[in-house]
């Protein structure tokens, strides 16, 4: 009797141990499921217009070398900011009414930290000038004749942007002095010029950092100093390194009006794919003034954190071009009016 039952205390406790110990395991099992297990994404630049297909070459090359975002952005843009034919962005863009070649913009990477400047003369790559203020000075932003200073200061070389076709242009402007900012992508200027402006671009390297840059030399023949959303973080840029990143195109006072990149982001905070949160950013113009929303143009451009992108406009005609390992295509966003 007395064995029989040290035999069923025996067995009690065996079961109890192995049930604790597979109690422990599946603790332990649980636990090692939830540590962070490191993921290689894959690396994607998307930019605004047709002509982002050749910026996007420059990004990928540092991207497809395992580079930085932010090195990648910088990089991409600067291929249109150096290119005399592209009359929106950096050399060659079409002056004020004045007569002068003004350039606006920005740049923030995956730390939030970003730079900016407004209505730079005289230096081509205003994209390097922005990010030299992100990590020179306490600042975000500079602008005028300081911003230009502070390029001067630091190496960048002093340039004449002010093409003879860009002037040309101007001076035949000259003749009418008609400026009627309504700037539908398809809008022409005195001679058939298509006023296509900006170059905003987004991308996300290897490690699944995202970054973004923006630049423009901004409306044709604006008032000397007026200054568009490009260089305005949230307006034409914002990257959250947990959501995603927006950039616009377009008529910029639209932009500014709603916040639009950072709306653009909040939205996919929310839980919108990125063109749900385009369209709704495009949505929230036409609610805040339908009429003038029908004459001119806006266009957002999104990428997710995941990866995803989407675009949307006011009207039709915005494009957008798009590299990856797997892909390098132009796309034709959707729109709100034919």
């Amino acid at each position: 009797m007395s064995d029989r039952r040290k035999f069923v205390k025996f067995s009690l406790l065996s079961s109890a141990a192995i049930l604790a110990g597979k109690n422990l395991f599946a603790k332990t099992n649980t636990t090692i499921a939830l540590l962070p297990v490191p993921v290689k994404n894959e690396p994607i630049v998307i930019s605004t217009w047709d002509f982002g297909k050749e910026a996007n070459a420059g990004a990928w090359e540092v991207l497809k070398r395992g580079g930085r975002a932010l090195d990648a952005v910088e990089a991409g843009v600067k291929i249109p900011e150096a290119d005399p034919d592209n009359q929106s962005v950096g050399l060659g863009g079409r002056p004020d009414r004045d007569g002068r070649v003004t350039l606006d913009a920005c740049i923030m990477d995956e730390n939030s930290k970003c730079g900016s400047l407004a209505c730079l003369e005289h230096v081509v790559h205003a994209i390097s000038v922005a990010r030299m203020v992100m990590e020179k000075t306490p600042h975000v932003m500079l602008v005028g004749d300081g911003a230009t200073q502070f390029a001067l200061e630091n190496g960048f070389k002093k340039e004449k942007l002010l093409t003879p076709k860009s002037e040309r242009e101007w001076k035949e402007w000259l003749k009418t002095n008609k400026y009627a900012p309504k700037n539908n992508i398809e809008n022409e200027l005195p001679g058939g010029i298509k006023n296509h402006d900006t170059i905003g671009m987004v991308a996300m390297d290897n490690n699944g950092n995202l970054s973004g840059a923006c630049t423009t030399s901004g409306m044709a023949y604006k008032m000397h100093g007026r200054v568009g959303d490009s260089p305005i973080i949230g307006a034409g840029l914002y990257v959250d390194n947990e959501v995603g990143a927006a950039t616009s195109t377009g008529v910029g006072e639209e932009v500014i009006r709603i916040v639009g990149s950072h709306l653009v982001v909040e939205l996919m905070r929310q839980g919108m794919e990125p063109e749900e949160a385009c369209k709704k950013a495009v949505e929230r113009i036409v609610t805040r003034n339908p009429e003038q929303a029908k004459t001119v143009q806006v266009g957002f451009l999104a990428l997710s954190k995941s990866g995803k992108f989407g675009a949307y406009a006011l009207q039709k005609g915005f494009t957008y071009a798009v590299r990856s390992g797997g892909e390098e295509k132009i796309y034709d966003a959707k729109h709100v009016y034919p």
